[in-house]
């Protein structure tokens, strides 16, 4: 074992100066890491008072102030607020005069890329687009689950190095986006890993009304099985009632989701009908079953009406 003390890393000469413009669940994760590499987080802005116990606990003694105050005492500024809050954070700070030429402006939307910016760069900031492929929780342990993230990035060509270096400072990977493809990319991101928050969450209040007592515990191994073989394997991970055809298995979850969760009804038949199509797709459903099946998942109930034209 190496008993070689280690310097702390708030020891390291500092390269920038970090400031964070909203307290969010990412915003302190990332000025957290950058720490770690160097750097030194100066200021932060927060509102609220889970963003102000946000800031407490992975920025300690980081002065919380407006956001031109951040923008002020910072090279590197993590614009860490809602997309849609974005555009109109960014024009304001420009009108006010707030960025300074050669200022680093990092944002963290997926949504985005270089493009929303503009207002900052006409006033002279580098632009930055680093969208981490994460969830986060707004607790140090977010800060851990960086290493080895995934970063969309989107730059200016001559900052592509910049970018880069951040990303891999702060344990992650980068995976270069272009402008275009920013939506394409997010919404990619929230198909997988929303939804599927929604679909656990649905699936064990399912299993709790069944009677299980621990359903978290009945579900880890097998969406960890499901998780890995699907990133494994693709389309040919798939197995279940839909994917070998079984109408009636299928009918009979309708009707039991009518009767005890009717809510998610909807969800369950546009999701089997997705997997009806990929199935049949990729050869895994025959198509001597795939009428009755398709005729449930038309009706939502017993598949007595025809689905001309839904084999697809």
């Amino acid at each position: 074992m190496n008993t070689t003390p280690q310097p702390d890393p708030r020891d390291r000469p500092a390269r920038l100066t970090v400031g964070v413009v909203g307290a969010g669940r990412v915003g302190p994760a990332l000025a957290a890491s950058l720490q770690l590499a160097g750097h030194r987080p100066v200021a932060v802005s927060a509102v609220s008072d889970a963003s102000r116990r946000r800031a407490a606990q992975l920025l300690p003694d980081v002065p919380v102030l407006p956001p031109e105050d951040v923008l002020k005492r910072a090279d590197l500024v993590l614009l860490t607020v809602p997309d849609d809050a974005l555009p109109k954070l960014v024009a304001g700070l420009a009108d006010t005069g707030s960025v300074r030429p050669g200022q680093l402006l990092v944002h963290t939307s997926g949504r985005y890329g270089v493009g929303v910016l503009d207002p900052a760069l006409r006033a002279g900031a580098l632009p930055l687009a680093l969208h981490p492929a994460m969830t986060f929780t707004g607790t140090p342990v977010d800060v851990q689950r960086l290493a080895g993230c995934s970063f969309g990035v989107t730059a200016p060509e001559e900052l592509r190095l910049a970018a880069e270096a951040l990303v891999i400072e702060m344990g992650g990977e980068p995976e270069w986006i272009a402008e275009e493809n920013r939506p394409l990319y997010h919404a990619a991101l929230a198909l997988g890993a929303n939804h599927l928050v929604t679909l656990v969450a649905q699936s064990m209040e399912l299993l709790s009304a069944a009677g299980v007592a621990a359903p978290d515990r009945m579900l880890g191994p097998l969406l960890g099985a499901a998780l890995d073989n699907a990133l494994r394997s693709g389309d040919a991970a798939l197995t279940g009632p839909v994917a070998r055809g079984d109408a009636g298995t299928v009918a009979a979850h309708v009707t039991q989701l009518r009767r005890h969760a009717p809510q998610t009804v909807a969800g369950y038949l546009a999701m089997a009908r997705a997997t009806a199509d990929r199935a049949l797709a990729h050869g895994l459903l025959k198509p001597e079953l795939a009428e009755d099946l398709l005729g449930v998942l038309a009706d939502g109930t017993d598949g007595t009406r025809g689905t001309e034209g839904d084999a697809r």
